[in-house]
């Protein structure tokens, strides 16, 4: 079997324009959600999202990014930093390839460009709307700028579409079709729509007046997640080739699972999130006593935080140090799940968890050791990063230190 090991993390989010500064707010415990001051925003029942430190457009070329939907700018950004971080691996561009998840892809150019269209008519739209609302776009782009020929893929799985990303990098690698895999996901839709969509499906916080308190996984008060934008990614090698071009490696990455529920649109069944835990730790040959930390999907819902507490106690255990990010983050969605993979590969070669933000009254029937209050520090082996999306997508990723 080839090992695979993570040598490049990207990342630009509501805590920060970059890996690091993203990294340093989470042990801080500082949270990236504020109010949305905008006049479209004034009439909608929530009134708070996570918005991007930094605007890619202060980071791309202009005439570039004029050309591209924010999902795709900010997957470029992410993909530079992480390509820059593994240092700019010389592959075959036979044997590199991309993999990008996103959960509605060009959202912000479909409803923008058809606003356009209602209004002004035909000759007023954009003769970029297609290459920037399609979901393969932040793949596509990512897949220009490196030169990767071994294939640009979209997995499109909810909120577990980053996630999904990654386990597809992993795969790519252990079946001999790719040396480098640039992974991650993608989201960008803070917007009227979709966050009237969610406030009505009553899935969003409505604590307009607390924006930094209104994401509590976990917690007995938790009312819903907090809408955010932003995109992360790793560089995947080969071992042997990192080896090779004597690379340092963050973490290696295990093993991974990818499940469905096949039992309800919105509403997710346990047991695949057992089997997705169960096959990850499968396939790196772990067993639930290894793992040392686990990043929970913890969208701050309150039948979803509670149905993934069960699942992790009975996949792994109650013993690994929990934490569940999208405290201070918000949910990036399609990006979620590469953003808690690049806490856990963080955690692991830091030998630090971030405490879950806005934990105060711990819910009783969740019993987990959650890190709260301050980071706990202690040498982890091996970690799990869950991400699970509606439609019952569910996928399981587990990284260990590095050597």
């Amino acid at each position: 079997m080839n090992d695979v090991v993570v040598t490049g993390l990207g990342a630009t989010t509501p805590l920060g324009g970059d890996t690091a500064s993203t990294w340093s707010a989470m042990l801080a415990g500082r949270s990236g959600i504020g109010r949305i001051e905008e006049e479209w925003a004034a009439e909608l029942p929530v009134r708070i999202a996570g918005r991007l430190a930094v605007e890619p457009t202060d980071v791309l070329d202009r005439v570039q990014a004029r050309r591209m939907d924010r999902c795709e700018q900010i997957a470029l950004v992410a993909a530079r930093e992480a390509w820059a971080d593994a240092g700019r691996p010389e592959a075959d561009p036979e044997r590199l390839a991309v993999v990008i998840g996103t959960g509605t892809g060009g959202a912000l150019t479909l409803l923008g460009q058809d606003d356009i269209l209602e209004a002004s008519g035909v000759r007023k739209v954009s003769p970029h709307t297609v290459p920037m609302l399609m979901a393969n776009g932040p793949a596509a782009w990512v897949s220009i700028e490196l030169g990767a020929k071994g294939g640009a893929h979209t997995p499109v799985s909810a909120c577990a579409s980053g996630a999904e990303a990654i386990a597809q990098g992993l795969d790519l690698i252990r079946l001999g079709r790719a040396d480098v895999v640039v992974a991650g996901g993608t989201e960008a839709c803070v917007c009227p729509l979709p966050m009237a969509g969610f406030a009505q499906a009553r899935a969003h916080s409505t604590r307009n007046d607390e924006p930094t308190r209104a994401s509590r996984p976990f917690d007995r008060d938790r009312d819903g997640f907090v809408i955010g934008e932003g995109a992360a990614v790793v560089v995947l090698e080969r071992a042997s080739f990192a080896a090779a071009r004597a690379a340092r490696a963050h973490a290696g990455l295990a093993g991974a699972a990818v499940t469905s529920d096949a039992h309800h649109i919105t509403a997710a069944h346990p047991e695949g999130q057992v089997r997705a835990m169960r096959g990850a730790l499968a396939a790196a040959g772990l067993s639930p006593a290894d793992v040392d930390h686990v990043h929970a999907h913890a969208t701050s819902t309150p039948l979803g935080d509670l149905t993934e507490a069960r699942s992790v106690a009975e996949a792994i255990g109650t013993h690994p140090a929990v934490t569940a990010t999208k405290s201070m983050t918000g949910h990036l969605f399609g990006a979620a799940g590469a953003i808690g993979a690049i806490a856990a590969i963080l955690a692991l070669r830091d030998g630090i968890v971030p405490a879950t933000a806005n934990l105060e009254s711990p819910d009783p029937e969740v019993a987990l050791d959650v890190v709260a209050g301050a980071p706990r520090r202690g040498p982890l082996r091996a970690a799990v990063a869950n991400a699970f999306g509606f439609g019952g997508h569910n996928a399981s990723l587990v990284f260990t230190a590095a050597h």
